[in-house]
């Protein structure tokens, strides 16, 4: 896994930005809290919040810890990217912990659309914006 694989997961959610703070770290942001924090130089760490019940889990297994002063706040840190995780469980960790946080944002920092909502949920829907003459013209 590269550091680029890892902007790729995380720049494809919704409302996600990034940049460099202290020096070394890339940080991904939803509404301005960041979810993931990766050091920019090897051996690439990476933090993420989970649940309780996951970091209890992450923790005990080898390559994984509770993330330097953000372990009281359910984040761990994966000690070299790769090497602990598979890709796939990543991308679901990574998902997990930009959920947990974005639930936290304020809406009014967030865009309207909602990551939950697909483009087949609202294809049959029709908009209000269409005026009624122009309804009945199509039927």
């Amino acid at each position: 896994m590269t550091l680029e694989t890892l902007r790729s997961i995380c720049l494809a959610l919704p409302d996600v930005t990034e940049d460099i703070k202290w020096g070394a770290d890339l940080v991904f942001s939803v509404g301005g809290k960041m979810f993931c924090v990766a050091n920019t130089e090897r051996p690439h760490q990476i933090s993420f919040k989970c649940t309780a019940d996951a970091f209890g889990e992450l923790v005990e297994r080898p390559g994984l810890r509770p993330a330097p002063y953000l372990a009281r706040a359910m984040w761990v840190q994966e000690e070299s990217l790769g090497e602990a995780l598979e890709r796939a469980e990543l991308e679901r960790l990574l998902r997990t912990s930009y959920e947990l946080v974005r639930a936290k944002v304020p809406k009014s920092k967030l865009s309207k659309k909602s990551p939950a909502k697909s483009k087949k949920a609202t294809a049959g829907r029709r908009s209000r914006a269409v005026p009624a003459a122009a309804r009945r013209r199509r039927r």
